[in-house]
């Protein structure tokens, strides 16, 4: 009876190759193959040296051109294939007449392309079939399948005395047997099903193929288990008799005594070829421990897997396995840590150079750095900058490990959808790894880095665990200084790392992950901080990268707004940076082709370089007809205006909602409706007209989804300027989200709102008296145009916003006593 290693060391491997492994199959999963359909068409595998029984995974190497196209068609697509033995294992390509009418459906687990040229391919049994008739044979056979009906064993007193017997019988082969794994008795003895076990044993007992395929062909489970039994009867005895055989005319020369005699020759062989031998090896990494400043548990744990290596033959596979484990801990920096630059002026400097703004980020990293400063052994806490894209919060990264003078790494989270990837993998797992965690600093060189957690927010989750949850553990200073990885299986301190997080967006943060880190909000540039970066930062970048000089080339400020106003719409500058490199592209090419040019780009050679604008600087539209009002928006790229439209037609009082509205956009149309109609007296409206004229409210732009409910009061003001047939104010826009009671609730993203106004020359903002404080964090620069409204009732926002005059139109709406008669 032989056993593959591969099945009971690593049991059964899942699909996905960077996954773990499968348990052993339970009797939940027997039931649940049993029912999967039989498809009624399935491509035909031919096996010539083995038989593949239901639940059991076998490697097979695939030689053959029409097994191997085969394989690799299946692979592309479910992966599911029919595997039948040859009556005749002579036969190089056998035809349908030559196969077995028995076998077994296959479910394709992994593919190996191996050095020599050959595929292996691991695959796991499902159920059987019986073969019908053949749909093709070219370029490999495909055949009708029919469904094969077993018979279930009667769990009677006899049929259980049976299978223990089974598994007692294949106990004592294993145990008997030098060249099977002690690890086969451990799967036989986890094994919950009885028709799983029995097939397991047949698949792997020492019998010929003709054998195990009447066995597969046995219908009821009772006779299959019988016969079984006395083949592993038969094996049993042969074994027995084989090792009272050995006992006696046993050699001197045992197996340890050769290893010794092969190892010795090794060691020469491998000096002589100018190698390190083994004992060189181990030598090495004693000596590279004693240097290492680690705490005793570490030091004792290195010495005792130091000396399991000194054990292992290294022949074995196990031996690189504890090699790359040993070398691990000596590159891990225990207790090493860079000196930290305390000189906070200095550290000002580096970033006020690096980065133009973001006051608020530079402040809370200088206190923290005079907070460390002071008490030297603070923990670090874990800042999350979040902001728009191109905002600078990952640099911001490399200018805090540069004012600090630390080691300086970054993990991108995005897409990362296995907790193995933070955690690592346990080593015994063949390719185990640590997770990226310590990967990165083992990288950085020192247990102190600044550790940039780039996209936090994108971080994903699947059947192979939840990123986020991992990284709780990571991100609480309470928890990280004994942060625990599978494959390094001792506490590593994080406590002294300091992780900065990255985020476009909170809300796609799990809530504890949250609730772990200090938010810092990285608000957008306005145009004129957008003018000194490029000044500062972006054209000197280019002009490097592009090969020209100082007097080559060079953007006045006029020209940089423009390119700023006409041709991006961000918060960051990573696209003022795509387009400034494409003026300076512009000029290179002259350059080289010796053709004349303006060294100071003026705003013609910027439409020459980059065509017509894209943007309109002014995108207000007038105020001309009643209902039109301007809004301000919050963008994943920054603010933006919008307009509410409100339009009344007769009819019946239905309400009409377009420009792909969100739900909670809708809520706030609903709303501002309800609360005009009942307050129609506090704004002149005939009651009843809100039952003669239907509602149709507008957002321009219908493909662009919208939602959020800052539009609240924009929806109400269109809605009363359209009853009452009052414009509002030109130059006027809002935000601000409302109640039923007509009161008015601040809102997010005032400064990016607030930029979007600027860029569309709107003069008057009227926001909800809350929202001072952030109008208060915005420099008084370039705010200075703008007037601001502060309120906090809706009637405020109507009489500030509406004209009284109204647009002239042939039906007025407004209550008359001479117009009673529309009215009714």
């Amino acid at each position: 009876m032989t056993f593959d290693p591969f099945d009971f060391k690593n049991a059964l491997p899942v699909i996905n190759e960077d996954s773990e492994f499968f348990p052993l199959m339970s009797t939940e999963d027997e039931e649940e193959m049993n029912n999967e359909e039989v498809p009624e068409v399935l491509s035909i595998l031919p096996l010539r040296n083995t038989v593949l029984f239901p639940g059991v995974v076998i490697p097979i190497t695939v030689g053959r051109d029409k097994s191997i196209k085969l394989i690799r068609d299946a692979n592309k697509g479910n992966r599911m294939i029919g595997v039948v033995s040859q009556q005749d294992v002579g036969i190089e390509d056998p035809n349908f007449d030559q196969l077995n009418k028995v076998g077994t459906i296959a479910l394709i687990i992994k593919m190996l392309q191996m050095p020599d040229g050959n595929t292996t391919v691991i695959i796991q049994g499902k159920k059987r079939f019986f073969l019908k008739e053949q749909v093709q044979s070219e370029p490999y056979i495909k055949a009708t399948v029919e469904p094969f009906k077993e018979i279930k064993a009667k769990e009677d007193k006899e049929f259980k005395a049976m299978v223990s017997s089974i598994k007692d019988m294949a106990m004592n082969i294993i145990q008997l047997s030098p060249n099977i794994p002690s690890e086969a008795g451990i799967a036989i003895r986890n094994i919950e099903s009885t028709s799983f076990l029995i097939n397991f044993i047949s698949s792997n007992m020492n019998a010929d193929m003709v054998a195990k395929q009447r066995l597969l062909e046995v219908a009821n489970l009772r006779e299959r288990a019988n016969l079984v039994l006395e083949h592993l009867t038969l094996d049993l005895q042969m074994l027995e008799l084989k090792n009272q055989i050995q006992t006696k005319v046993r050699v001197d020369l045992d197996k340890q005594q050769r290893d010794y005699f092969l190892n010795q020759q090794l060691k020469t062989i491998q000096e002589e070829l100018g190698g390190n031998s083994p004992d060189l090896e181990i030598d090495s990494l004693r000596q590279r421990g004693i240097k290492k400043k680690w705490a005793k548990e570490v030091k004792d744990h290195f010495a005792k897997e130091l000396e399991k290596l000194t054990r292992t033959n290294p022949a074995a596979a196990d031996y690189s396995v504890q090699i790359n484990y040993l070398e691990l801990l000596l590159d891990l920096p225990w207790n090493e840590f860079t000196k930290d630059n305390f000189d906070l002026k200095r550290a000002q400097k580096v970033l006020d150079k690096d980065h133009f703004g973001l006051e608020k980020v530079k402040q809370r990293i200088i206190e923290y750095l005079a907070v460390l400063k002071l008490k030297h052994d603070m923990k670090a806490p874990i800042l999350c900058l979040v902001g728009p894209p191109g905002v600078g919060k990952t640099s911001l990264g490399k200018s805090i490990a540069k004012a600090l003078g630390r080691k300086y790494v970054r993990m991108a989270l995005g897409g990362i959808r296995d907790e193995a990837e933070i955690r690592g993998h346990r080593k015994t797992y063949i390719g185990a790894m640590p997770g990226r965690i310590i990967q990165s600093i083992k990288k950085a060189g020192a247990a102190n880095p600044v550790f940039i957690l780039d996209e936090i927010d994108k971080v994903g989750n699947d059947f192979r665990g939840d990123p986020s949850s991992a990284l709780l553990e990571v991100l609480d200073p309470e928890q990280n200084s004994t942060f625990y990885d599978h494959y390094v299986e001792m506490d590593f301190d994080l406590s002294n790392v300091m992780f900065i997080a990255t985020a476009n967006s909170l809300s796609n943060i799990q809530p504890a992950l949250l609730d772990r880190m200090e938010i810092i909000e990285v608000n957008g540039y306005t145009i004129e901080e957008k003018i000194e970066i490029a000044k500062q930062h972006l054209l000197p970048k280019q002009r490097e990268a592009h090969g020209l000089k100082l007097k080559d080339v060079g953007l006045k400020s006029d020209v940089l707004e423009k390119l700023i106003v006409d041709y991006t719409r961000e918060s960051g500058v990573r696209s003022l940076e795509k387009k400034i490199g494409s003026v300076v592209r512009g000029v290179a090419k002259s350059i080289a082709m010796e053709e004349e040019y303006n060294a100071t780009v003026n705003k013609k050679d910027i439409e020459k370089i980059l065509g017509a604008p894209i943007f309109d600087k002014d995108l207000y539209e007038g105020n001309d007809v009643a209902g039109v009002v301007t809004g301000l928006a919050w963008t994943s790229v920054g603010g933006d205006i919008l307009f509410i439209e409100a339009s009344l037609s007769p009819g019946k009082g239905r309400l009409t909602l377009t420009g792909s509205l969100g739900d909670v956009m809708k809520e706030s149309v609903t709303i501002a409706l309800a609360y005009l109609r009942a307050h129609a007296a506090d704004f002149n409206i005939n009651p009843k007209l809100f039952d003669l004229w239907d509602v149709h409210v507008h957002v321009p732009a219908g493909a662009t989804p919208k939602d959020g409910p800052s539009a609240g009061i924009t929806m109400l003001t269109a809605l009363v300027s359209a009853f009452t047939q009052r414009k509002v104010k030109p130059n006027m826009a809002m935000t601000g989200e409302i109640t039923l009671r007509g009161r008015v609730l601040a809102v997010g993203g005032i400064k990016e709102k607030i930029l979007a106004a600027k860029r569309a020359n709107i003069k008057e903002v009227i926001l909800c008296k809350s929202n001072h404080k952030d109008i208060l964090e915005i420099k008084e620069d370039y705010i200075r145009d703008l007037k601001f409204h502060y309120v906090t009732d809706m009637r405020d926002v109507i009489n500030i916003a509406l004209l009284d005059e109204k647009v002239s139109n042939p039906l007025d709406l407004t209550v008359k006593e001479d117009e009673k008669a529309i009215a009714n």
